[in-house]
């Protein structure tokens, strides 16, 4: 468990408090369209600490602490050189002395769970190979808006069980979704994680089920999700998992096979053609650009509350 006040793992909160950030997140998006959120965290100041590039992770938490009146910092991976060039426990206690949290995205799990040990201001998961809390937080977000509800939603994962399916499985049970996962054999999410989903679940209300049989994984789904064949790390495993893994794309045989009001998620960046098609990326169905905005929002509801 997190100290209070670090966002590392969802695994790591009640439902009632990942309720809490939900309707925030609600509250701050239509604040925002109705012409802007107030200040709340004017004088404030977050480090975003890097190792692997992105996007969206790092424009979402830049615009998110700009909508709220505070300021963001960015450094790269060439100026920290977190666990080489200096220690993990080190940059956390020097950037504790400077900034209001540290939001990191990092290889390993073991280096953001070693900041949160060191810091003494809050830090946030932006991602690790183990999970990704902010876009499970976001995923759950965009399933609320676009579906109504949480309780009872079938959500479909389709492809590696990977840290963004560990986030879906953790949030997603204890938020009374039933979590399907199509994989291949041997790209299951691990035991451990499967397990603890499945105790979420049990105290919560939702479901988890895992086959290799993408047809059995999407049926009836309210929504399927899906994301790289190969994360950032594994560029040696790409053209092995690129002939396994194309029954798993999402593409308009999958969408028919679920409901008819089926909405087609994928946390970006995507690989068209492999995971997923234009077809379905650009169609009727597609959820992608709308989740991809709500990450601002999903996170502008954890910084207003930790910070």
């Amino acid at each position: 468990m997190a100290k209070r006040g670090d966002f590392l793992s969802l695994a790591d909160f009640s439902a009632q408090q990942l309720w809490g950030w939900l309707k925030l997140a609600r509250d701050l998006k239509a604040e925002w369209r109705a012409g802007g959120n107030k200040p709340v965290l004017q004088g404030k100041t977050l480090g975003l600490l890097f190792q692997k590039p992105s996007l969206r992770t790092r424009v979402s938490f830049e615009m998110g602490m700009r909508h709220l009146g505070g300021d963001a910092l960015y450094l790269s991976p060439n100026e920290i050189g977190l666990g080489g060039r200096e220690s993990v426990a080190d940059v956390a206690r020097v950037l504790s002395r400077y900034v209001d949290g540290i939001m990191a995205r990092v290889f390993s799990h073991a280096h953001v769970v070693e900041l949160a040990r060191y810091s003494t201001v809050p830090v946030i998961n932006g991602l690790s190979d183990f999970t990704h809390p902010c876009q499970g937080l976001t995923d759950l977000f965009t399933v609320w808006e676009k579906v109504g509800r949480l309780e009872g939603v079938k959500l479909a994962y389709v492809g590696d069980g990977n840290n963004v399916a560990t986030s879906l499985l953790f949030g997603g049970t204890k938020l009374g979704v039933h979590v399907s996962v199509g994989t291949p054999a041997g790209y299951e999410p691990s035991a451990a994680v499967l397990a603890q989903a499945q105790a979420f679940a049990a105290e919560n209300g939702g479901r988890v089920s895992v086959t290799n049989d993408p047809l059995q994984a999407v049926a009836d789904a309210d929504v399927i999700y899906t994301d790289v064949w190969a994360s950032m790390g594994q560029e040696a495993e790409k053209a092995a998992r690129a002939a396994i893994f194309p029954p798993f794309q999402l593409n308009a045989r999958l969408i028919a096979a679920a409901k008819p009001t089926v909405i087609a998620m994928h946390c970006l960046p995507a690989h068209r053609g492999e995971e997923i098609t234009d077809e379905v990326a650009d169609g009727p169905h597609s959820a992608l650009f709308d989740q991809a905005e709500n990450r601002m929002h999903a996170q502008k509801a954890i910084l207003a509350d930790l910070l």
